[in-house]
């Protein structure tokens, strides 16, 4: 049973309703496609929000995933293993962090900077007992646990999901003023995307990361970095907060991390910040089990010994180019860094899911955030050939909109 209309059929019947997929069942990938059930190959322009950042089916992720489940997969954290230690230190060096604790999902490493933050803020900096604030931006997305529902501004994440922890703090994003001006003595962070990704892949002005570091500073508040959709490589260099010579105080990694095989996510910080920890404080069954140490390991390995982030930062820059060079009235903007970019749809003309729609039929695959934006943001190891076929159906595609006045 692989028609759409079956799998639709039982999908709603006995899963939940919390996605809307295009309408199209995948059965197989490769590198930079997928095909689906009749055999039509697709070119992936999403990389399932950059966690197929390395391709699919990546033969050497696939054979060190194959090689370690063979051997050793979950023990849980209550023993040591021969894969975690070395895949920390990897990490930590990749990142110029001291240290890391390792889970499963984006969401849980937020959920861990954000134990972390409150934990520093009552231990060293001296917050009263339950009062530690967090400040978050107006747009973000940091996952859908209630903790970071409650960072959100979003009215559907967070409807009907009440009573919402306290102790966040809400400013634009964009705006180190507002930054400056909402910390107080209760601060203990400020978290934020370097660039928003399900916000509508928004760029902030050049300089604001390092005026909101040298804010946090001189506050002694933290600077946590969500890097889950926009690290290893994404935006053209190992993590985006480089672009403005930031080194933050937290950070959190995820997607990418396990090669697009295995969840693997990461919060790394500070020694002062991550030595609050003790037995027993927090933890996971599953977070930083050899299967998943092995497979990041790897993941890190491909990104440098195949030039992927050198390779993301030339695509990027040759896609956001040929983007700009389309001549449709359809597009308002093109905008973001590296392979994680967004086109504007003039809302009057087209949703941006009637665009992802159409793209399907000219064998593109990718999805919409909000109503207005086309995402790309294809695996890392896109060459200048598929973008160009990729432009070319673009084109054809958004010249099959009749424009409305």
């Amino acid at each position: 049973m692989t028609d759409i209309n079956s799998i639709e059929a039982i999908e709603r019947r006995f899963g939940a309703y919390n996605y809307h997929p295009l309408p199209v069942v995948l059965t197989r990938g490769e590198g930079c496609y997928v095909w689906d059930t009749d055999g039509r190959r697709y070119l992936d322009m999403m990389s399932a929000f950059s966690a197929v950042s390395h391709g699919h089916a990546n033969p050497r992720l696939v054979a060190t995933m194959a090689h370690q489940a063979a051997q050793l997969s979950v023990v849980s954290r209550a023993f040591y293993t021969d894969q975690l230690a070395p895949f920390l230190e990897k990490l930590c060096t990749a990142s110029g962090m001291d240290m890391a604790l390792p889970m499963n999902t984006g969401a849980e490493a937020v959920e861990t900077g954000i134990k972390a933050a409150r934990k520093w803020a009552y231990e060293v900096k001296g917050v009263a007992t339950n009062q530690a604030e967090i400040i978050s931006c107006h747009g973000n997305f940091h996952g859908r646990t209630l903790a970071a529902v409650a960072m959100s501004s979003e009215p559907q994440y967070r409807k009907n999901f009440g009573p919402l922890p306290g102790g966040f703090r809400h400013i634009d994003y964009d705006d180190a003023g507002a930054l400056n001006d909402a910390i107080n003595d209760n601060t203990a962070a400020f978290i934020v995307e370097p660039i928003q990704g399900e916000g509508g892949i928004v760029v902030p002005t050049d300089g604001y990361l390092a005026e909101c570091a040298q804010i946090c500073r001189r506050h002694n508040v933290l600077l946590l970095c969500d890097e889950i959709q926009t690290g290893l490589g994404r935006t053209g260099s190992f993590l985006a907060c480089t672009h403005d010579a930031v080194q933050p105080d937290g950070l959190m990694l995820g997607k990418a991390l396990g090669g697009g095989l295995y969840p693997v996510s990461a919060f790394l910080a500070r020694r002062d910040i991550l030595e609050r920890f003790a037995p027993g404080d927090h933890g996971s069954t599953f977070g930083g089990n050899p299967l998943a140490a092995a497979i990041a390991s790897e993941a890190l390995d491909i990104l440098s010994d195949d030039n992927l982030i050198e390779n993301s930062a030339t695509m990027g820059a040759y896609l956001a180019a040929a983007l700009r060079a389309l001549e449709s009235p359809l597009i308002k903007t093109v905008r973001g860094r590296g392979l994680l970019l967004g086109i504007e749809i003039y809302p009057q003309h087209a949703t941006a899911r009637e665009v992802c729609e159409r793209l399907m039929e000219h064998g593109i695959l990718t999805k919409e955030t909000h109503e207005t934006i086309v995402r790309f943001a294809p695996p890392l190891i896109i060459d200048k050939t598929q973008i160009d076929w990729a432009i070319e159906r673009i084109d054809a595609t958004l010249k099959t909109f009749q424009l409305n006045n």
